[in-house]
């Protein structure tokens, strides 16, 4: 017997039957020969760790376009709690905590450079439209390992594709993850909005903090916990009414607090015009596109304005705001 079989009778003996087993996988896109040390989401947590795509993450905006500070949170600081958050209630529920993390690391991987304000601006002017959650997919599956893919199993594909409130995850592991992401930017997003000096530590409403605290460590300790309790023993991971009542109510007091706060958001407008800006350039331009993508075309057979969502989705903040900077803004004339 492997290591990895015997890790995985291990996972038959120890986890709830509603769990996600290694060895009951469905497979992945294209068939591989099995690791003798790893299972197949252990894998998958490993290949999406040492992507490109998930390196690049330490450089995008989370909330804060290029604050001043290096304690703001960045779109891989996000990423690394909102799995520690996942895993917590995972392990309490005996869930596959691979998978579980697996799907947690790689859910944002397709998020463009400056958070939502660059997201948006992709969708409003690609004719395609354009939900990060669909590009990281398109990330793992195509775009990663020189754009051959990550072949990753259907259940972490099935969870990065379904992250977001309209997704319906197919498994218990996915849908800890989806309820992981809203606590953790919950959370992270007002601890910084009150380091930043947007909100103070006891703005939060009474409706709100009598129910899930008025310290953000309160709330994350909260919700953390009601998910847990409500889902134990239950084929379902939920959160009990009050709760669920808590997080759309400070959800909303969010934004109109942080989320469309002047003070927080004053230079997304000149994000989204740079990201619109590149779109437009490299769309009548298709020949100034880097060599692989152009490549990617000739290969998927894809339309232009997706391989350039492609190109342009896959930017830091810094790598943008450099390209921008050498196809629009003039430099100074010297002789040589």
């Amino acid at each position: 017997m492997t290591i990895r079989e015997t890790i995985e009778d291990i996972e038959k003996k120890t986890l709830s039957p509603y769990a996600a087993f290694s060895s009951g996988s469905k497979g992945r896109l294209r068939e591989e020969t099995e690791d003798d040390l790893r299972p197949v989401f252990q894998r998958d947590r490993d290949r999406i760790l040492h992507s490109k795509s998930f390196r690049r993450l330490k450089d995008k905006t989370q909330v804060f376009l290029t604050p001043q500070g290096d304690h703001y949170r960045t779109r891989l600081i996000h990423t690394l709690e909102v799995s520690q958050n996942a895993r917590t209630i995972a392990k309490a529920l005996r869930l596959n905590e691979d998978l579980t993390e697996a799907i947690a690391l790689g859910h944002d991987l397709g998020h463009t450079p400056f958070g939502h304000a660059g997201e948006r601006a992709l969708n409003r002017v690609c004719s395609l439209g354009f939900e990060h959650s669909e590009q990281s997919l398109r990330v793992v599956d195509i775009l990663e390992k020189d754009m051959n893919g990550l072949n990753l199993t259907l259940e972490v594909r099935d969870g990065i594709a379904n992250h977001r409130t309209a997704g319906h995850p197919s498994t218990l592991e996915g849908k800890i993850v989806q309820l992981s992401d809203k606590i953790a930017y919950m959370h992270h997003d007002m601890d910084d909005a009150i380091r930043a000096g947007i909100l103070a530590d006891d703005s939060v409403p009474s409706y709100i903090g009598e129910t899930a605290g008025y310290k953000t460590a309160e709330r994350l300790d909260y919700f953390i916990h009601d998910v847990i309790t409500e889902s134990i023993g239950k084929n379902d991971v939920v959160m009990s009414a009050p709760a669920d009542k808590a997080m759309k109510d400070l959800r909303e007091w969010m934004f109109k607090s942080v989320y469309t706060n002047p003070k927080a958001k004053n230079e997304e407008g000149k994000a989204e015009s740079l990201i619109e800006s590149l779109y437009m350039y490299y769309f009548n331009r298709p020949d100034r596109l880097p060599m692989e993508y152009r490549q990617l075309m000739s290969k998927t057979g894809d339309p232009l304005e997706r391989i350039v969502c492609d190109y342009i989705s896959s930017m830091t903040d810094r790598y943008a705001i450099g390209i921008y900077s050498d196809l629009f803004i003039p430099t100074s004339w010297s002789v040589k």
